[in-house]
């Protein structure tokens, strides 16, 4: 996992406006992965020249990237800004958030939730359970 930050954060205002409808989505992706139409002009006018696209996938779990998202000042900057919220940050210290961003600006956000570890405890509850009906 990678704490990514940059000097200039050429996009933070922009998913600074959007915070509330994607910290809504967050809460609401629980049930079924939830997507927003972004404006393309809003994010073409911070960088014209922009060369390798704006799309990105970012996964988020306790505050830091789950993904490599060193080539994608967009994902950064997003990361960033979820990073500073303290809802944001309650949400991704029990689950995974994966972003992704495509082509046309359809931003998709998908709660995954984390697989609960099966301890030593709870190992040995079964082992016994299948001694006594002699199994083991």
């Amino acid at each position: 996992m990678a704490n990514y930050s940059t000097i200039t954060h050429k996009y933070a205002y922009i998913w600074n406006k959007y915070r509330p409808a994607v910290l809504r989505l967050m809460i609401d992706s629980a049930e079924t992965p939830q997507t927003y139409k972004l404006t393309k002009d809003e994010f073409q006018n911070v960088n014209p020249s922009e060369k390798g696209g704006y799309a990105f996938v970012l996964e988020v779990y306790k505050s830091k990237s789950l993904t490599d998202i060193r080539k994608s000042i967009l994902a950064k900057d997003l990361l960033v800004i979820l990073q500073n919220s303290g809802k944001a940050t309650e949400l991704t210290e029990t689950a995974t958030y994966k972003f992704t961003l495509d082509k046309h600006f359809l931003l998709t956000i998908e709660y995954i939730e984390m697989e609960e570890e099966v301890t030593e405890e709870e190992e040995n509850e079964v082992s016994e359970g299948e001694v006594a009906k002699g199994k083991a």
